[in-house]
């Protein structure tokens, strides 16, 4: 998978927030829902609550690594579905490769990969 296609309608937020499953750590919450489309696609959200823009800008950037890390080195068994990671306090504050760990359990939990 070499281009990460992204979720950007407010709709799709609130679908995977509502109906999706969630898995919760102290760094990360991840929202996965079923979608209709042909592909895996994801959100990332990070609240005020996490600090200024450069913070949350951090926050972003350190999940968006893991999560290629994560699918370089897995091997995707379900597609048509929504991830949604959250950023909590501790997200900008930790490496990649910490994160990295966290988010490999949250997928595997969900099914999404192996």
């Amino acid at each position: 998978m070499s281009e990460i296609i992204t979720l950007c309608d407010a709709w799709a937020f609130r679908r995977a927030y509502q109906r999706g499953k969630s898995f919760v750590s102290p760094e990360l919450v991840t929202y996965v829902n079923k979608n209709k489309q042909n592909n895996l696609r994801i959100g990332i959200t990070t609240g005020k609550k996490i600090g200024k823009a450069y913070m949350r800008s951090r926050a972003r950037r350190v999940i968006r690594a893991a999560y290629r890390a994560v699918l370089k080195d897995s091997e995707i068994v379900a597609d048509h579905i929504d991830i949604v990671f959250v950023a909590r306090g501790k997200t900008p504050f930790i490496k990649s490769t910490a994160l990295e760990k966290v988010l490999r359990k949250h997928l595997s939990d969900a099914g999404v990969i192996r």
